[in-house]
């Protein structure tokens, strides 16, 4: 990436850096673009999604089932179209530098910012099984909203997780939790699992069983050496933002009440409560699917440019000045004058009502 792929036409500071262009940074950035802010998205090019190339993102209304890698070469062509920029690189720090931000790239590009987006994301820490990390994202799964459709009555095996298979029994009559190294079942937890004919497996799983020929989830194999067939495995990961590049702002990490993984602190907007910085989708709500992960890239868009509105009128009124003496115009003053000047035809409602 050149030096000119990240700067300004006109060499000015971008109202807004995006870091991160997934779902969330495209559609705050195409927000942005539509209030005609300077905002440009730098991206690492690792949608955490791109496993699911071939299953799709789901619950996208309009869009449902479309590939993931596909539904970001959208996003970018719609964010060109209101002058937005993408371009590629990863963000080694964000800096402030007085009532800005300096945002500077591994490669040794540096930009310049007056309020930064974080849309980073997440890593899913997947737990340690032969076999589980290369079927990620086809045949092992974690969601039940984003691709339990898709699997409905299947073979459907479930790691660890009782809450899980509660939430998959209702996709197929067919489900096994495989206790491995997860939290005995509760009483109640057990009566529930009974009730609803979910199968519960005691043991250790000491690999995932693969059909070659087919390409396909056979089974999970015990220590024991006995082997239950899914074809299906639902797991539950550990969620980690991507925030570490961060570290110096002040942005608070906090554990998600659940305790499911680590989140960068927002309010209700994406502030982060460190001035001029927002977060949003995954680095900031760990279980956001895509469609909220848009949805809060729209809102913190929102806040960010109500922010620099508020900026500019702010600055915009202070540099108003009356005549060579430089005091300031407030608006009760400038509305004073208009009046003595203008009369009838003074700017304003009182004008318009009479006729002016």
């Amino acid at each position: 990436m050149g030096e000119r792929a990240m700067t300004q036409r006109d060499g000015t500071c971008w109202d807004v850096v995006v870091v991160g262009g997934g779902a969330a940074g495209l559609s705050a950035a195409l927000t942005l673009g539509r209030v005609r802010r300077s905002v440009l998205v730098i991206d690492s090019g690792e949608p955490r999604n791109a496993p699911a190339v071939d299953v799709g993102a789901h619950g996208v209304l309009g869009r449902e089932g479309v590939s993931p890698l596909e539904l970001l070469r959208l996003g970018r062509e719609e964010v060109a179209a209101f002058g937005g920029r993408v371009v590629s690189g990863r963000v080694a720090h964000v800096r402030r530098d007085g009532e800005e931000f300096s945002v500077a790239t591994e490669d040794g590009q540096r930009v310049r910012a007056r309020r930064v987006l974080v849309t980073t994301g997440l890593v899913d820490e997947l737990p340690e099984l032969p076999g589980l990390a290369e079927r990620w994202g086809r045949d092992v799964l974690h969601c039940v909203y984003c691709h339990g459709w898709e699997v409905r009555d299947r073979a459907i095996g479930v790691l660890g997780s009782v809450h899980q298979a509660l939430l998959f029994r209702q996709l197929s009559k067919d489900v096994t939790l495989f206790l491995h190294e997860g939290a005995e079942p509760t009483e109640e937890q057990w009566e529930q699992l009974a009730g609803l004919g979910v199968s519960v497996v005691e043991g250790a799983v000491e690999r995932l069983v693969v059909d070659e020929e087919k390409d396909r989830l056979a089974g999970m194999r015990l220590v024991s050496g006995v082997v239950v067939p899914v074809e299906e495995l639902v797991v539950a990961p550990r969620f980690v933002a991507r925030a570490d590049f961060l570290d110096g702002l002040g942005l608070t990490v906090r554990e998600h009440p659940m305790g499911i993984g680590e989140q960068v602190v927002v309010d209700g907007s994406g502030f982060t409560g460190v001035a001029g910085v927002w977060a949003a989708g995954n680095v900031s709500d760990v279980l956001a699917g895509v469609p909220q992960a848009m949805a809060a890239g729209v809102g913190a868009a929102a806040a960010i440019n109500a922010d620099l509105v508020m900026a500019d009128a702010g600055r915009a009124a202070a540099s108003r000045v009356v005549g060579p003496g430089g005091d300031v115009c407030t608006g009760p003053t400038e509305a004073a004058v208009s009046r003595r000047v203008l009369g009838a035809r003074a700017h304003g409602l009182d004008g318009l009502v009479d006729g002016g």
